[in-house]
């Protein structure tokens, strides 16, 4: 197989689309090749995260109760004066439940934004590092070991940060795959608690200050500076990750 031109394989492989000859060529392959099987590696993580619990929206009580109600009410029409009148009730029936599903569902989608889809998407990276025991693909606390690691995997250079004086040793770093692009994705821990740190160019050269959020009981900062976007994540408070945050602006 030529990596000239690899990625549709590559997204059949990952998606058990091809045959058991093809498929065992396409594995034998990324076993040789390292740019493939990080290729491959990116395209399982992506597809873990389109697959995310996290991304997929219910649709709220007061919608259902909505429905229902503008159903009940067409299935109340029992007189038909004549197939004329019936077919006036069903096209009243139908535009009135469109309408609903309009004026209901059209909010609630505007209301989930790209940045909210991206805060669901790193919290997901985060608790899958943790599930697949998988935190780190360069294990080491030297900065001047990690750092190096990440050359040739992206089209940028992650600033790496040792804070063991600090309280937050570093662990190691490894590649992730968000807001659809490969991210840096550097790992502390602090009395017990990982903390992932995603780093990735940014198309604003403005630096902003932490925003904090929670989701799905985890707290995540969002900060730009130099350049760069930064997301934290972890289980740990508020108060001690925003003094992780604090000290990796300083070393940034």
């Amino acid at each position: 197989m030529s990596c000239n031109h690899p990625q549709g394989l590559l997204q059949a492989y990952v998606d058990d689309e091809l045959e058991l000859s093809k498929a065992l060529e396409v594995e034998a392959h990324i076993q040789t090749c390292a740019a493939c099987s990080q290729a491959t590696k990116h395209l399982v993580a992506l597809r873990a995260a389109l697959h995310d619990a996290a991304l997929y929206f219910n649709a709220p009580p007061s919608l259902h109760a909505r429905v229902g109600s503008a159903l009940r009410k067409a299935a109340k029409v029992e007189d038909r004066p004549s197939s004329h009148h019936w077919r006036w009730l069903s096209a009243g029936a139908a535009a009135a439940f469109a309408l609903v599903l309009t004026w209901s569902i059209v909010p609630l989608l505007s209301n989930v934004s790209q940045h909210d889809i991206l805060v669901q998407q790193v919290v997901a990276s985060h608790v899958r590092s943790l599930m697949a025991d998988h935190l780190t693909d360069i294990n080491s606390s030297d900065r001047h070991t990690v750092k190096p690691w990440f050359n040739g995997k992206l089209d940028f250079s992650p600033p790496v940060n040792d804070l063991n004086a600090q309280g937050f040793p570093l662990l190691g770093g490894r590649l992730d795959y968000l807001d659809n692009r490969s991210v840096a994705a550097l790992v502390y821990r602090h009395r017990g608690h990982f903390i992932n740190l995603f780093i990735w160019p940014s198309s604003s050269l403005s630096d902003t200050a932490a925003e904090a959020l929670e989701q799905q009981g985890y707290h995540v900062l969002y900060w730009r500076q130099s350049g760069m976007n930064y997301w934290a994540v972890s289980e740990l408070n508020e108060r001690e990750l925003q003094e992780f945050a604090q000290q990796v602006r300083k070393g940034a």
